[in-house]
């Protein structure tokens, strides 16, 4: 899952970044609305973490922007405006949640998540195929019935595969989802993860498998006669 984080502060969005990145999304930062605005017509996020009081304007000026857009992106809104007339302009110009700081990254972490898992998101709860099955909620992944440890950059691999399973997902969906702006991708940087993530799974007797479309991308295939199943 790829994230947009709005935010001045250095050292909080450093931790939130840190934080967010652990948890095995992409996370590109803005420090202002200037920035934020241009990226957000160009790269398809699955959520914005947007701050209100920023150096070149507010915060819910881009909500309402947006909105009137038809830019459907989820926004939470990160703010220390704690009143209840703050939290409500915000929530009536378009953002889908209000968090007031400060706040625990955990709880962060866990309203990300449920507006991914909105109907329209990029989340389901439960995503299984064949005997492999992924709950996005707890972020583990099962092979018949057993846990199998992953690294979350791995696991949002799997779950990008997972969500595409039958039909190919390209190597530039895979890359808009699971790689920064920021980050310094090297041209094996996907074959290799794809790689390890087909290592891990036939090592732990999933039955599964990984296609590669040459020049194009990855298919995610179940056992003969199985259908994927979103929870």
């Amino acid at each position: 899952m790829r994230l947009m984080l709005v935010e001045d502060n250095d050292r909080l969005a450093d931790s939130l970044q840190l934080s967010l990145e652990a948890e095995g999304f992409a996370v590109d930062r803005f420090a202002a609305l200037a920035a934020a605005r241009r990226a957000l017509v160009d790269v398809p996020y699955d959520l914005v973490l947007l701050d209100l009081g920023l150096p070149d304007g507010d915060g819910l000026d881009l909500v309402a922007e947006s909105r009137r857009r038809r830019i459907s992106t989820p926004i939470l809104v990160i703010t220390a405006r704690d009143g209840l007339g703050d939290r409500v302009r915000g929530l009536d110009c378009g953002a889908d949640d209000y968090l007031v700081k400060p706040f625990a990254t955990a709880e962060l972490s866990a309203r990300c998540r449920a507006l991914l898992r909105r109907p329209g998101g990029a989340l389901g709860t439960v995503l299984e195929l064949g005997n492999l099955s992924l709950d996005t909620s707890r972020r583990e992944v099962h092979v018949a019935g057993r846990v199998l440890p992953m690294p979350p950059r791995e696991l949002s691999l799997l779950e990008q595969l997972m969500r595409g399973s039958g039909r190919t997902v390209t190597k530039a969906a895979i890359d808009a989802s699971q790689y920064a702006l920021r980050d310094e991708v090297t041209p094996n940087a996907i074959e290799t993860a794809i790689s390890r993530l087909r290592r891990r799974l036939v090592k732990s007797g999933a039955d599964v498998t990984i296609h590669t479309a040459h020049g194009i991308g990855y298919m995610l295939m179940p056992p003969c006669g199985s259908e994927p199943r979103h929870g």
